[in-house]
């Protein structure tokens, strides 16, 4: 049985090398609402996912250093377009919409769905889902539904907890334990953790060295 233990500091060599790869450039390149406008899958790819306010976009403008390269919007479940950023010249960082908390109309819901499963089924360039918890809550049904999904689809995915300065020691230990329960059910699940705060920057040196030393 996997332990899904917190993801170790960064060594040396891989915090330089995720320094080096966000220091540099980080552009919006597009916004993707069918298959026919990827961008050509000519560089490794990572992407973010994760359901309605658990903090993508304000974890994503964390890891690159930006204020407002990744934008929330006001009314969650409203973005349905893969967002596209280039990292120096050899990354694509990708922001999926949220899910689970769609305020549209039922076809464009479905639209976007078949979207994100042909996306995830069909991209040889990425490498890794980054499925963002919120630790205050841990796993929903919602979450395990992309996990299924990503389990079907072949693709690794990470679980990042995210605003891990919202909850004291003990109700940490709890929501951990209840992520490590819930992995243990997906084989596409990588065995780390990454305890993140985007407030206090906990965990992002770690998060950018795994995507920096990602082949």
């Amino acid at each position: 049985m996997l332990e899904f233990k917190e993801s170790p500091d960064p060594d040396d060599f891989a915090r330089e090398k995720g320094r080096k790869l966000f220091a540099g450039n980080v552009d919006f390149l597009k916004g993707v609402v069918d298959m026919t406008g990827l961008p050509p899958a000519d560089r490794l790819e990572v992407c973010f996912a994760g359901r309605s306010n658990v903090g993508k976009s304000s974890l994503i403008n964390a890891i690159t250093g930006r204020k407002s390269i990744a934008r929330a919007s006001n009314t969650p479940g409203r973005t349905q377009e893969i967002n596209f950023f280039k990292t120096g010249d050899h990354h694509y960082l990708v922001d999926l919409p949220g899910y689970g908390f769609a305020n549209a109309p039922i076809d464009v819901v479905k639209k976007w769905q078949e979207l994100l499963k042909r996306y995830l089924s069909g991209r040889s360039s990425l490498r890794r889902a980054f499925v963002l918890i919120d630790i205050r809550h841990g796993i929903k049904e919602v979450d395990e539904e992309i996990m299924n999904l990503l389990d079907t689809s072949a693709v690794t995915f990470q679980c990042v907890l995210t605003k891990s300065d919202k909850v004291n020691l003990e109700q940490k230990k709890h929501v951990l334990n209840q992520v490590r329960k819930k992995l243990q059910a997906h084989p596409a699940a990588f065995p780390e953790l990454v305890v993140t705060s985007a407030e206090n920057k906990t965990g992002l040196e770690g998060l950018r060295s795994i995507i920096a030393t990602l082949d």
